[in-house]
């Protein structure tokens, strides 16, 4: 008799949305979809002002970001402007980095290779946050 794996002890699929916000959110948005690759999956709000974005990256996963807010105490929602830092996992970090230099991004790191074997590079938005993309996607469960 042949079992069948335990689908119940699968792993769920990945649902952490790293969150931030930005002083032009619109502007933010044009630049990661541009420079890095995201795409954009849904913008609400009206005029400058996001209330709330969705931006997909390509190879899974994705980001939400908005607008500052006024009067929102710190310490309270997204990450503020130009504190947030992420890793992003890509199969081509080379092809990444040679379209965030196109776009005119700041690249703090250029392309190396990791003590563990990942190729990476950093870059910084026009907001002062902080990506490394590469390709290490973390160990298995």
């Amino acid at each position: 008799m042949t079992s069948t794996p335990d689908i119940a002890k699968q792993p769920p699929a990945p649902q952490v949305w790293p969150a931030l916000c930005a002083n032009d959110a619109r502007a933010l948005i044009r630049f990661l979809v541009d420079a890095f690759g995201f795409e954009e999956t849904v913008v609400y709000g009206d005029g400058d002002v996001v209330e709330h974005a969705e931006l997909s990256w390509p190879e899974g996963g994705g980001i939400m970001l908005g607008s500052v807010r006024e009067g929102q105490e710190s310490g309270t929602g997204p990450t503020p402007p130009g504190a947030f830092s992420a890793y992003v996992v890509t199969a081509d970090p080379g092809a990444v980095h040679t379209r965030a230099k196109g776009a005119g991004a700041e690249i703090t790191t250029d392309l190396y290779v990791t003590d563990h074997g990942s190729r990476d590079f950093a870059a910084r938005d026009p907001e002062g946050n902080r990506w490394n993309f590469g390709t290490y996607p973390g160990e298995p469960r």
